[in-house]
C-alpha cells in the first residue's frame, strides 16, 4: 500500500512468505524510471520487492525475531556517511528494531523506551541535516516518518483492531507553513500517502493508487498548482474507476469530478484572463472543495470495490478442487492396485435421479445468485451454455464420488470377519 497506493488481498498473505519483485506500477518504479536516485537501508523485503530500482542498499533479514540492536545499527552505521554526500534522491530506512521488541514481549516492554529514543536521535539527526543542507541554498527536503502497521497489547498485527491500524504519520518540510502549537491530527489512510508523495515529487501517480492526495501538503503551494495536483489526482482515479467498474458512469465521485473539471476549466479562462479579482479566489476555493469531495468519493468507491471479492466464484473453485481431492483419495487404492485401473461409476451417475435433482439444484441457484442486484462475478459472466455444462460435471463429479465411497465401504464391510 504504501508503494502502489492499493490495498492488498488474501494472496499478499501468501506473497510476503517469499516476496517476489513487484510487477505493479509503484512509486519506486516511477521515480526511478525519472532518473531518480534512490538509497536504501534496511529490511532485506524491500530489495527483493525492488531488487533494481537502488543504486546503493544493504539489506538486513527480518526473520531473526529476537535481534533488536543489530537490525538497527545495521541501518545507522550509514548515516552519517550518506547524508554528508548529495548523490542521491530518495534516502529509505526501514527500521525494525521496534517492531522485533514488539513481538519479544509486547508494546508494554521495558525495551520500548530506550529504543524510541533511539528512534528520536536518527530522526533529530537526519533533521539537522536537512537543515544544515537548506542554509546553503539547497531546496527543500522532506522527512516522512512512518509505519505500515501498528501494535496489538500482545505486540502482534495483521489483525483490525484500532492499536495494529492506526500509525503516526509526519512529514516534516521547511516548505510546509509554520504552525504554533500542535492541533488536532489529521486522520487519512495509507495508500493516501502515494499520491501525496507522487505528486510532491513530480511523478506520475500509480495506476493502480486508490489514495488521494493530503490537501494539508500542498497547502502553502499557488491556488493553481493546487488545483492541478487535485486534477492529476482525480483524472488517475477517474481512470482507475472506469477500468474497474462498468457502471462508473452511476458512481457520485465521478460525476464530481466532471462537475470540477468544468468548474476548473472556467476558473483557468479567467486567471489566463489575468483577472485577479477576489472572486477568482473565492471560485478556486469553492472548486477545491469540489474536487476534494469528488477524491473522497471515487478513493472510497475503488476501495469497497477492492474489499469485496468474488465469493461465488471462490466457491464453485473451492468446491471442485475439493470433489478432485476427494475423487483422487478415493481411486488411490485402486489405481495402485495390481490391475492399476480406477472404475468410476458413470453410467450409473447418469441413471440416478440424485443426478437430475443437483443439476436443476445447481442452475436454481447460479440463476437466483446471477440475477441479483449486486451480481458481478466471474461465474456469472459465463455464456449460459458453458455454466450449464459445468453443473453437470460438477453433479456428475459428485454423485460418482458417492457412488465410489458407497462401493468402497461395502468392500470393507465384506473383508471384515462374520
Amino acid at each position: 500500500a504504501l508503494t502502489t497506493g492499493s490495498i492488498p488481498g488474501f494472496i499478499d498473505v501468501v506473497m510476503n512468505l517469499n516476496s517476489q519483485a513487484l510487477l505493479e506500477d509503484n512509486l519506486l518504479w516511477q521515480a526511478k524510471n525519472s532518473g531518480k536516485r534512490i538509497i536504501f537501508y534496511g529490511d532485506d523485503t524491500w530489495v527483493r520487492l525492488f531488487p533494481k530500482h537502488f543504486v546503493e542498499y544493504d539489506g538486513t533479514t527480518s526473520f531473526f525475531v529476537s535481534d533488536y540492536t543489530e537490525v538497527d545499527n545495521n541501518v545507522t552505521r550509514h548515516l552519517d556517511s550518506t547524508l554528508k554526500r548529495d548523490d542521491w534522491d530518495l534516502l529509505i530506512l526501514h527500521y525494525l528494531g521496534l517492531d522485533h521488541i514488539g513481538h519479544i514481549s509486547g508494546p508494554h516492554s521495558s525495551l520500548i523506551g530506550p529504543k524510541l529514543l533511539e528512534m528520536d536521535d536518527i530522526i533529530k539527526k537526519i533533521h539537522l541535516s536537512f537543515i544544515s543542507k537548506e542554509a546553503e541554498g539547497t531546496l527543500p527536503n522532506l522527512l516522512v516518518l512512518c509505519g505500515d502497521h501498528g501494535m496489538s497489547e500482545t505486540g502482534s498485527h495483521g489483525g483490525s483492531s484500532e492499536p495494529e491500524v492506526n500509525t503516526p504519520l509526519v512529514l516534516i518540510s521547511p516548505a510546509f507553513p509554520t504552525k504554533e502549537g500542535m492541533g488536532e491530527p489529521a486522520v487519512v489512510e495509507q495508500v493516501d500517502l502515494t499520491p501525496t508523495l507522487a505528486l510532491a515529487l513530480a511523478l506520475p501517480i500509480s495506476q493502480n493508487s486508490v489514495g488521494r492526495m493530503i490537501p494539508a501538503v500542498f497547502e502553502k503551494a499557488p491556488l493553481r498548482e493546487q488545483l492541478r495536483y487535485l486534477h492529476l489526482n482525480g483524472h488517475q482515479l477517474s481512470n482507475l474507476l472506469q477500468d474497474s467498474n462498468p457502471s462508473f458512469h452511476k458512481e457520485d465521485g465521478y460525476e464530481q469530478f466532471r462537475m470540477a473539471e468544468k468548474a476548473h476549466g472556467s476558473w483557468m479562462k479567467l486567471y489566463v484572463e489575468g483577472n485577479t479579482s477576489e472572486v477568482l479566489s473565492n471560485m478556486a476555493k469553492k472548486v477545491l472543495k469540489q474536487y476534494m469531495k469528488a477524491l473522497q468519493a471515487m478513493s472510497a468507491a475503488l476501495s469497497k470495490q477492492l474489499g469485496k471479492y468474488d465469493m461465488y466464484s471462490m466457491m464453485v473453485g473451492m468446491s471442485l478442487i475439493v470433489q478432485i481431492l476427494v475423487l483422487l483419495l478415493l481411486a488411490m487404492p485402486e489405481a495402485l492396485s495390481g490391475a492399476a485401473c480406477v472404475d468410476i461409476p458413470l453410467a450409473a451417475t447418469f441413471l440416478s435421479l440424485p443426478f437430475y435433482l443437483l443439476i436443476l439444484l445447481g442452475s436454481a441457484v447460479h440463476v437466483l445468485v446471477c440475477t441479483s442486484s449486486e451480481a458481478s462475478c466471474y461465474f456469472c459472466s459465463l455464456p449460459w451454455l458453458l455454466v450449464f455444462a459445468a453443473i453437470i460435471f460438477f453433479s456428475a463429479l459428485f454423485c460418482s464420488l458417492v457412488a465410489m465411497a458407497a462401493r468402497r465401504a461395502r468392500k470393507v464391510d465384506n473383508k471384515q470377519p462374520k
